[in-house]
């Protein structure tokens, strides 16, 4: 059994840790309802521009060489892994990488054989991983996820845009997780470029309405679809940094609670090893008396 001194000296030590993990939780919680209220406000500009772009494209024949929806054989490829800056999120960071490993083995396992697959590292911790394990890194942002603002996300989204348009890539697959409430989150790997124009979207019936549209609507769309496609970027950075925080928020307020349990099973331990200690002295004080009265 362990001294008293050193079971003092671990609910010591547990305590402190129940502090800085209870801490961690409120400022998570309050990080959280924040980036809620961000994405919650976004889904539905997203989802809106989406919708338009496809009522849009109904009935227009969009070139084959327009720089977003080049659908050209898949050589070249940039998957976007967005991670956090730091850890203690449960298995936030964890599932990003089992699920951009899975897209070099399986999904582009020739390109990545070959050398033609390169990564795109939203946060740190996505950076440190792959950069350790030799994964070519196209490049990173670390200050976009710790202050996700529209206009900054539009550079990186831009450059990636125009690394597409400049055929340096010719698929790029974003993976992030989505937010679907503090305590769950869905992995997500979805096609970022080039955008899909499906068959069932190009055929979709013209509304009975005739508008009329100034400038055209080639013209429109031309316009339409990058800006589509950074709110989509954005978008999925917000999901991103909700899902953090909700996975941080929930880890620490389990590493709290296995805190507290921690202790009582300490205090019962230092109680006992006490009373014993207690019974050892009165033992010792009994057996001394009954030597001396003989």
């Amino acid at each position: 059994m362990a001294s008293l001194k050193e079971v003092r000296s671990r609910i010591s030590s547990v305590k402190s840790t129940q502090q800085i993990t209870s801490a961690m939780k409120m400022v998570s919680a309050s990080k959280l309802r924040r980036a809620q209220e961000s994405i919650v406000k976004m889904r539905p500009y997203a989802a809106k521009m989406s919708e338009i772009l496809d009522n849009l494209v109904s009935g227009v024949a969009i070139p084959e060489d327009y720089p977003y929806t080049r659908n050209s054989p898949v050589q070249n490829v940039l998957i976007i892994a967005s991670t956090g800056n730091k850890g203690l999120c449960g298995s936030f960071n964890t599932n990003i990488f089992k699920r951009v490993v899975r897209l070099l083995n399986e999904d582009f396992a020739e390109q990545h054989q070959a050398g033609r697959v390169e990564i795109f590292c939203l946060g740190k911790k996505g950076w440190d991983f792959f950069r350790k394990r030799g994964f070519p890194i196209a490049g990173s942002e670390i200050d976009l996820v710790q202050l996700p603002r529209f206009q900054a996300s539009i550079k990186v989204s831009s450059t990636i845009m125009e690394d597409f348009a400049n055929k340096k890539f010719d698929r790029v697959v974003y993976v992030y997780n989505k937010f679907k409430n503090a305590a769950s989150q869905i992995v997500v790997a979805e096609q970022f470029l080039p955008v899909e124009v499906t068959e069932s979207t190009e055929q979709k019936t013209v509304a009975t309405t005739d508008y009329i549209f100034v400038p055209g609507k080639e013209e429109i769309i031309a316009e339409l679809i990058p800006k589509t496609l950074r709110v989509q970027f954005y978008k999925n950075l917000l999901e991103s940094v909700a899902s953090e925080h909700g996975a941080r928020m929930t880890a620490m307020h389990k590493a709290t609670d296995n805190a507290g349990e921690l202790l009582k099973g300490l205090r019962l331990s230092y109680n006992k090893a006490r009373q014993a200690q207690i019974t050892n002295e009165i033992l010792e004080i009994v057996g001394g008396a009954e030597a001396l009265k003989g």
